[in-house]
């Protein structure tokens, strides 16, 4: 020992906790894990898919990235989405794409890109996916929610294509067990109509805007349309009395949506009248519509026509018809689980294999493939070898037989099938094994 450990200061040994890191997902984003979850959202894929097959939509997957030019052009510069809520990104090659938050604008995209206006007209398109806004998430309101979608592109700007959306997206919910729709519709005009009504707003607006939110003050001058979408209490107070677009129609439009409603009222399909529905994206004209639960306070779906949106992206020179629906597949699902709607999960497996030591595990890997082709599921815990655990893991998950394979089986070929109710055990060859449980299954 030094002479001067004594004099010399111990060192003081500090512990520190270190701080545990807690994982979690961004703000408005979430997991769907739950089997019961999972099930809901598989429902509702398949209900997509066997109603858009019915209706004759192809599906088209397009990319989550577009460049965001595309949205600034679609939805438009002073839309709440470009301004507040879009995801964009910087390449390093100085370029700037955008997380959708739509689905509509990438679809025009690959309308003109993939050559797809020189197969048959119109052309009718499906598509199911996660979109991106960068708003306050809430009850029925994320940062990333999933919308499916449904598109008539091209062809002929008739009525009967807008009523054929507007059936497709309200069958589809239905087919989910959400009954006692209703369809908020209107027509916001067009290129010819829509100037007038647009300067008698203004000034309507104009003589109040003391009175009007902050919000709208701004979208007087840049995008008056959207005043009447404010949810603002004072700002509703004044839209009550506001003109409407119907007072405005030149002959076209109004009798485009006299035809829309036509077929709604052949169609059976329950709609109301609303006078001050409009879009939140540029690109609408004519028909627009939101779908309602009888008891969703937000919009299940949505969607209307947008015969300018081609020309806005500079794909062409003149309108293209075109008439859309997106339906917000979250706010379906919560109003499903509100409903008590409950579905078929995935049957656990009947039959648990236990298998001790190395020989009987490598065995083991080729006999469940046995099970496999034979359709017959089967539980496992390959990466435990002691006979009491694995008999555990086989009651907790309640399996009816458990299939017990050691070392001595795998030298005589055999395998010992269980009971696990009873107790009972029996040895059986081993190539037997798929035939003696199928029996005791049925």
């Amino acid at each position: 020992m030094p002479k001067n450990f004594k004099s010399q200061k111990k060192e003081k040994i500090v512990k520190t906790k270190e701080k545990r890191v807690l994982f979690q997902s961004p703000k408005g984003m979430h997991d769907i894990f739950l089997p019961e979850d999972q099930c809901l959202w598989e429902k509702i894929r398949e209900t997509a898919k066997k109603t858009s097959d019915f209706y004759g939509y192809s599906r088209i997957d397009a990319p989550i990235l577009e460049f965001a030019e595309i949205f600034e052009k679609s939805a438009g510069e002073a839309s709440d989405i470009v301004e507040k809520q879009m995801f964009v990104l910087k390449t390093r090659g100085g370029g700037r794409l955008a997380l959708r938050p739509e689905g509509t604008a990438g679809i025009m995209r690959a309308y003109f890109q993939r050559g797809l206006s020189s197969l048959p007209q119109p052309l009718k398109l499906f598509y199911f996916g996660p979109m991106f806004r960068h708003e306050a998430p809430q009850a029925g309101r994320y940062r990333q929610f999933h919308q499916i979608g449904f598109e008539i592109l091209g062809g002929e700007n008739d009525p009967v294509y807008d009523a054929q959306v507007i059936l497709t997206t309200v069958r589809l919910i239905e087919e989910v067990k959400i009954k006692n729709l209703t369809v908020q519709i209107n027509n916001i005009g067009c290129r010819h109509c829509r100037p007038a009504y647009r300067k008698k707003l203004q000034a309507y607006y104009h003589a109040r805007q003391n009175k009007i939110c902050k919000d709208c003050r701004r979208r007087l001058s840049v995008n008056p349309l959207r005043l009447l979408d404010c949810k603002n209490e004072d700002c509703e107070e004044i839209k009550k009395e506001a003109p409407i677009m119907i007072d405005f129609f030149c002959a076209g439009c109004r009798g485009h949506f006299k035809g829309v409603l036509e077929y709604l009222d052949e169609l059976g399909l329950s709609y109301a009248l609303n006078p001050y529905l409009v879009r939140g994206l540029d690109y609408y004209n004519g028909t627009v519509f939101e779908i309602f639960g009888d008891e969703s306070k937000n919009a299940l779906a949505s969607g209307g026509r947008y015969d300018y949106l081609a020309e806005a992206l500079k794909a062409r020179k003149s309108s293209l018809p075109a008439v859309g629906s997106s339906i917000g597949v979250e706010r379906v699902i919560e109003l499903m689980k509100s409903r008590g709607f409950s579905c078929a999960v995935s049957a656990s497996p009947k039959v648990f294999l236990i298998q001790m030591g190395e020989p009987a595990k490598k065995k083991a890997i080729r006999l469940i493939e046995e099970f496999r082709k034979a359709g017959v599921k089967i539980g496992e815990s390959l990466g435990k070898d002691s006979l009491g655990n694995q008999l555990k893991i086989a009651d907790r998950k309640n399996v009816e037989i458990a299939l017990i394979f050691g070392q001595r089986e795998v030298f005589e070929e055999n395998i010992i099938i269980r009971d696990m109710k009873s107790g009972v055990q029996e040895t059986v060859p081993l190539n037997k094994a798929v035939e003696e449980v199928k029996k005791r299954l049925k």
